[in-house]
C-alpha cells in the first residue's frame, strides 16, 4: 500500500448489493480513499447507509456524479447497467473500477475502451483472481518456463448459485446478468487470458439450463490458440457440492504440470528448473498462506482488498496501461461472446457443433450403428470386406 501523505481520492460507489457493500467496507478502511457518495435504487438501503455512515446517498446515478463530483468511481451494479454508467463516468473524466463482466455488448465495450484510452483515464475490471497469490505464482512460473512449452490447459468454475427454480431476479435473466457464462465462466476465461493469452477460436460450446428458465446454468467450451495451445472451460453455478465458488486451473507442459486454486498451487516437474531452485523434481506444493501478500484490511479474501489498493496505486501513478484495465476486461467479454455465438450456432444444427465433412453428427450415431448392424446381419461377407477396405 502506498502510504504517501497525499489528499485522499474522492471516490463514489454505485450499487449496494453483496459486492457493493463489500467494496464500501474496503473503501471505508483504505487510508487513501474518501467515500463521498453512494447510489442505489433501494430507498431502504440508502436510508440505512445514510443514517449510520453519514455518506451522501443518491437514487439517481447522474445526479450523484454531478453533485458529489468524485475523482474515482466503483460500479457494482447488475451487468446490464454497466455500459451506461461507465460511459457517464468516463465522459466526466472520472477513473472507473467496474465489477465484472465489463460489458455484455462487445461493440459497446469496444467504444468504452476507446473513450477511456482517449482520455487517459485509469480503468479496472473486478477480476479478483488476478490478485490471488496462487495464480500470480502460476503466472511467474510460466514466465520462467518451469513446465516448458504449455500445450494444454483447463479451467473449472463451480459453485452453488442456482440450486432450485427461483423467482425472477437480475441473475436469473440472461439480458440482465448474462447467466453463468458472464457470472462464473468469465472468471475462468479471464484467468486463462491472464496465464496463457487470448484464444483465436472456440468450438463445442454448450450453454445449458439446469434450474433457470431464462438463462444458462452450465457452460462448456473448447478454446484454441494461435500457437497451437488448446484449453477447455467448464463452469456450473448449480453445483451444490461446493459451499462457495471454486476455481481451479490446470496447465500441462513439456516439462510438467501446474494445478492452482485459491488454496494451493501444486507443480510437477519432470526435470529441475535452474531459475526456480526452490522447486525439486517431482511434486511441489505451495500454499496460499505463503504466497499471498498481507493486506491492511481483510474481508472475504485478501484479493478483494488487493484489487482496490491496485486501483488506488494506478490512480496515484496515472498508470492507465495495467494488466486488468478495460481493454483486458473487454478481451474476456470477446471470448464470452464467441462462446455464446458458437453455442447458438450449435443449437441451430441440432444441439451440437456442425460436423465436419464426412463425419456423423452425435445425434445420428444411434441410427448409424443400427444400419451397420442390419448390414452385417443381412450380408456378413460383404460387410466384412467393406470394413477391411476391400469392396
Amino acid at each position: 500500500m502506498n502510504t504517501t501523505k497525499l489528499p485522499p481520492i474522492r471516490i463514489a460507489l454505485a450499487g449496494l448489493g453483496k459486492m457493493g457493500l463489500s467494496h464500501q467496507a474496503i473503501i471505508n478502511m483504505h487510508p487513501a480513499l474518501d467515500l463521498v457518495a453512494v447510489c442505489d435504487p433501494s430507498t431502504y438501503l440508502l436510508d440505512l447507509v445514510g443514517r449510520y455512515t453519514r455518506v451522501p446517498t443518491f437514487s439517481d446515478y447522474a445526479c450523484m456524479l454531478d453533485q458529489a463530483q468524485p475523482e474515482a468511481l466503483v460500479i457494482a451494479t447488475p451487468s446490464r447497467l454497466h455500459e451506461a454508467m461507465v460511459r457517464a463516468a468516463l465522459e466526466r473524466g472520472i477513473d472507473v473500477f467496474c465489477e465484472k463482466p465489463f460489458c455484455l455488448d462487445v461493440k459497446e465495450g469496444a467504444r468504452l475502451v476507446t473513450l477511456a484510452e482517449a482520455r487517459s483515464l485509469v480503468t479496472q475490471v473486478g477480476y479478483h483472481n488476478r490478485f490471488l497469490g496462487t495464480f500470480i505464482e502460476a503466472r511467474r512460473m510460466l514466465a520462467a518456463s518451469a513446465i516448458g512449452r504449455v500445450h494444454h490447459a483447463s479451467v473449472e468454475c463451480y459453485g452453488p448459485v442456482m440450486l432450485r427454480p427461483k423467482g425472477r431476479t437480475w441473475r436469473t435473466s440472461r439480458i440482465e446478468g448474462g447467466g453463468c457464462l458472464y457470472d462464473y465462466a468469465c472468471h475462468g476465461i479471464d484467468l486463462l487470458n491472464f496465464l496463457i493469452g487470448t484464444p483465436n477460436s472456440v468450438s463445442g460450446s454448450v450453454l445449458r439450463s439446469v434450474f433457470s428458465a431464462l438463462t444458462d446454468d452450465e457452460v462448456y467450451a473448447n478454446l484454441a490458440y494461435p500457437d497451437g495451445v488448446t484449453a477447455q472451460l467448464s463452469a456450473n453455478w448449480s453445483d451444490e457440492s461446493h459451499r462457495k465458488m471454486s476455481t481451479t486451473v490446470t496447465l500441462w507442459g513439456t516439462n510438467g504440470k501446474i494445478e492452482a486454486s485459491r488454496q494451493e498451487l501444486t507443480i510437477y516437474l519432470r526435470k529441475p528448473v535452474p531459475q526456480l531452485s526452490s522447486l525439486c523434481q517431482g511434486w511441489n506444493t505451495l500454499y496460499t498462506t505463503a504466497l499471498t501478500k498481507p493486506v491492511w484490511y481483510y474481508l472475504r479474501g485478501e484479493e478483494y482488498s488487493a484489487q482496490i489498493d491496485f486501483f488506488v496505486d494506478a490512480i496515484r501513478q496515472r498508470r492507465v496501461d495495467n494488466h486488468c484495465n478495460f481493454r483486458s476486461g473487454h478481451a474476456t467479454d470477446i471470448v464470452a461472446d464467441m462462446i455464446r455465438r458458437d453455442a447458438a450456432d450449435s443449437d441451430r444444427v441440432g444441439g451440437g457443433v456442425a460436423p465436419a465433412a464426412g463425419a456423423v453428427a452425435p445425434a445420428r450415431w444411434g441410427r448409424a450403428l443400427q444400419a451397420i448392424g442390419a448390414a452385417v446381419r443381412d450380408a456378413p461377407g460383404a460387410a466384412a470386406k467393406t470394413l477391411k477396405g476391400n469392396p
